[in-house]
């Protein structure tokens, strides 16, 4: 089972038949990496330049021939950044290696739980698009901080769910889900995700996508909790597609009432 065709995911007027974007980092082996690719089938694979060395003949693990032989777009990051200026350092390498003009926005506050920074976030993606690149900004779940982004031209947010690695799943669910209602931006959700069930869970809210690496790279199979979290994208997407159930308090009857013997209405 695949998404529709007719509901395909759009970042910056590109479409993706994919709702999944993959880490590339911390897999077992290159091959396995390989593999959980070729099942999950990602809308783009992350790459961090610092890890992959910024001379293309220096990229190890045949990364270049993973993105060959799968016709996969490269999301470069700016992991590890803690301030505006390593950013857009990065940024311009990332393009002169990945010859691409997509770029994650990492711009991390604090070590210990790698929250954004809220307060040079917004300027730093303002300056990003401005010099022409399509910014998908890694940011917490707060309301006004993703409005600023949409704002100055971001025309896509990354909430997380919860910590990068934690693997905790949507920590704040009232706040992710006022999110959903108040922007009508692309939102991915990003960082956090530990289970399928977690990223089924977010797209039933109407998020449009799920980035993670962790909870397949560091999964005893990896290849199979790759495809397990595609499908459960799919599922949760169809799902909100769907249109599901309005919750009761009380119990309802799924069969009719209505033409049974009056005795049997009697509680």
């Amino acid at each position: 089972m695949s998404i529709q065709p007719s509901d395909p995911l759009i970042l910056y007027g590109e479409s993706f038949s994919s709702r999944l974007l993959l880490g590339t980092s911390r897999y077992p082996s290159p091959a396995i990496l390989e593999e959980a690719v070729k099942v999950a089938k990602p809308a783009m694979v992350t790459a961090s330049l610092r890890r992959q060395g910024a001379n293309p003949h220096e990229i190890s693990s045949g990364f270049w021939d993973l993105l060959k032989k799968y016709n996969l777009t490269v999301l470069p990051n700016t992991a590890g950044c803690h301030r505006p200026e390593e950013v857009f350092t990065v940024a311009q390498m990332a393009r002169e290696v990945f010859e691409t003009d997509w770029i994650k926005l990492e711009l991390i506050g604090d070590d210990y739980t790698l929250q954004p920074d809220v307060l040079e976030l917004v300027p730093t993606a303002a300056k990003l698009i401005k010099d022409g690149f399509k910014v998908l900004p890694y940011c917490t779940e707060d309301l006004v901080l993703c409005k600023k982004l949409v704002d100055v031209g971001c025309q896509a947010v990354m909430p997380w769910a919860a910590p990068i690695g934690t693997g905790k799943g949507p920590t704040n669910p009232y706040a992710l889900q006022i999110l959903r209602e108040r922007l009508s931006v692309p939102m991915i959700v990003d960082a956090g995700i530990g289970l399928p069930s977690h990223a089924t869970q977010v797209m039933e809210w109407g998020f449009d996508g799920v980035l993670l690496n962790t909870a397949v790279a560091l999964a005893q199979d990896p290849v199979s909790m790759a495809l397990a979290f595609s499908q459960g994208i799919q599922a949760g997407r169809l799902a909100f597609k769907a249109g599901v159930m309005i919750a009761h308090e009380s119990a309802q009857p799924s069969t009719p009432v209505l033409g049974t013997p009056f005795w049997h209405q009697i509680p």
